[in-house]
């Protein structure tokens, strides 16, 4: 009996270790770190960066699966919410961008001014839509 337990608990490692390694190329492949890297001129930072991604999915991967609840408080949710906010908002830019969405979008309403606002007020509207989610999904725990 335990070595179906042993297998299960195997297949379930590994097939998580590929689930895993495809959403993290994926995010990869689309620009999405290496953008923000760019923009903010810290590519002497990039173990950092490396290690934030693969330390945040995989508590993020505990955090959801073990259902573990940890009591920060308010600003902690806050911070969260806008975090996540962010980084949605960069991973829906950098997959229009990549895409091509923005310029047919934008070239077919004749929009020529005001580009850079629009993609901010998106990415503040993706923000603000996490922060709002979390605040509330995180009060009914």
């Amino acid at each position: 009996m335990w070595i179906r337990q042993v297998f299960l608990g195997f297949l379930g490692l590994a097939s998580g270790s590929a689930i895993a390694a495809g959403v993290f190329s994926f995010i990869i492949s689309i620009g999405v770190v290496p953008r923000i890297i760019g923009k903010s001129r810290t590519a002497a930072d990039i173990i950092v960066y490396e290690n934030a991604v693969v330390l945040g999915g995989a508590a993020g991967n505990i955090i959801s699966l073990f259902h573990v609840q940890i009591p920060l408080g308010i600003w902690a949710v806050i911070l969260f919410g806008l975090s996540a906010g962010i980084f949605t908002g960069c991973l829906a830019v950098a997959l229009a961008e990549i895409l091509n969405t923005f310029p047919i979008m934008f070239r077919r309403f004749g929009i020529k001014e005001g580009l850079s606002w629009m993609l901010f007020f998106m990415a503040l509207g993706k923000a603000l839509g996490a922060l709002y989610f979390y605040y509330h999904h995180m009060q009914q725990m």
